[in-house]
């Protein structure tokens, strides 16, 4: 442990040491004069010289203790090297702590926000950010600590990769006192098309991978009309079967979050660069996709015809669009055992102990004693 002080400059604040010196010094040579009529024909002889003398000693060593505390308080003491190294045990809710066997010395927390104690009140909610807890915990810990983290047996927010921390951990999966969360299965694109004289044969084929997505005796979800119609207002895949650039106002839909879809050349104001999202067996780009606002463009480049683009008749096209339209999210859910946390980040920085809390006290209670020596009875009248 070595103590230190983040604002040195805060000691100059010392020199108001003088100050209750002065007040001591001023009040006990205070003196008035008095007239006394048989003193006026006495001649005047010099006085004999007086030591300075200062009383109430003890009154004014609390003033400088206490203006020494304040200036003490203002440089920001803090204290490195002071860490609890004691060994930690994480525990996931919806694990049941009784489970859990621990050593004595063991500081037992729940992997929640402020990872509060377990036992020190109800048990939090499963939360989604379970490995993100992780990390930060680790972050927080100071090296050395040993760290033991117990696990649901199904983690539902996994990263795409094991976490990788500071320490090596002691991974441990338990069963949950509850079902794992279930996802819904997502519905599929409904499809609005908008084309001109030359896209029109690519219709059927949209249409027919529409109807491919809905369940059995529903309608698919899917419009077309001419390239002159305007757009409904909860459009979200849109294909624009054009060789004329789209309008603003499809355009404006795309940047608020929709996504479009065009064929042959990019007629649109893509941010950034194009990235490709499709490639054929012999590595040729088929669709392109770029980020318009918070929307998508995708841009295939073939026609939508069976013999610009053979896939049109393969029985994975619907997935195929269905993907290109509304790509899945990245799976999340994998069993806690295939997801141990990896070894070899660098530790992190720890911050000092700040002891202005505790110097905070100190100077109240200094203050408290300051305050009975000025004001208690016994103490009388300066002479």
């Amino acid at each position: 442990m070595s103590p230190a002080l983040l604002f040195p400059l805060g000691l100059l604040a010392l020199a108001a040491l003088a100050i209750p010196l002065i007040i001591h010094i001023a009040r006990r040579t205070e003196s008035r004069t008095v007239a006394f009529a048989a003193l006026a024909w006495l001649e005047e002889r010099p006085k004999p010289r007086r030591r300075l003398r200062l009383d109430e000693l003890w009154l004014l060593a609390v003033r400088l203790l206490l203006l020494t505390l304040l200036a003490l308080w203002l440089a920001q003491p803090v204290l490195w090297g002071v860490a609890d190294t004691r060994p930690v045990v994480a525990i996931a809710p919806g694990v049941d702590p009784a489970s859990v066997e621990a050593d004595d010395e063991a500081r037992r927390v729940w992997l929640a926000p402020g990872f509060p104690e377990v036992g020190t009140g109800p048990a939090p909610a499963p939360t989604t950010e379970l490995i993100s807890l992780i990390r930060q915990l680790d972050a927080e810990l100071p090296e050395g600590a040993p760290l033991r983290i117990v696990a649901p047996a199904v983690i539902d927010d996994a990263d795409a990769q094991r976490p990788v921390l500071t320490r090596e951990v002691e991974w441990t999966p338990l069963a949950q006192n509850r079902a794992p969360s279930t996802l819904d299965a997502p519905a599929p694109p409904r499809l609005t098309v908008r084309f001109d004289a030359e896209g029109e044969a690519a219709v059927r084929y949209l249409r027919a991978a529409a109807t491919a997505w809905a369940d059995e005796g529903q309608e698919p979800a899917f419009e077309a009309a001419a390239a002159d119609r305007p757009l409904p207002d909860d459009a979200r895949s849109i294909v624009w079967l054009s060789t004329s650039t789209p309008p603003q106002a499809v355009i404006d839909q795309v940047r608020s979050g929709a996504t479009v879809l065009t064929t042959g050349d990019l007629r649109l104001p893509v941010d950034g660069d194009l990235r490709p999202i499709w490639v054929d067996a012999d590595g040729a780009v088929i669709a392109w996709e770029g980020r318009i606002g918070r929307g998508r463009a995708v841009v295939v480049s073939r026609a939508l015809t069976p013999q610009g683009l053979p896939a049109l008749l393969e029985p994975d096209f619907p997935d195929r669009l269905w993907t290109l339209l509304a790509p899945p999210p990245e799976p999340t859910r994998v069993f806690a055992a295939d997801h141990a946390p990896l070894t070899g980040a660098a530790p992190y920085d720890q911050p000092p102990l700040d002891l202005r809390s505790w110097l905070a006290l100190l100077i109240a209670l200094v203050f408290a004693g300051e305050r009975w020596l000025a004001t208690r009875r016994a103490r009388g009248p300066a002479p």
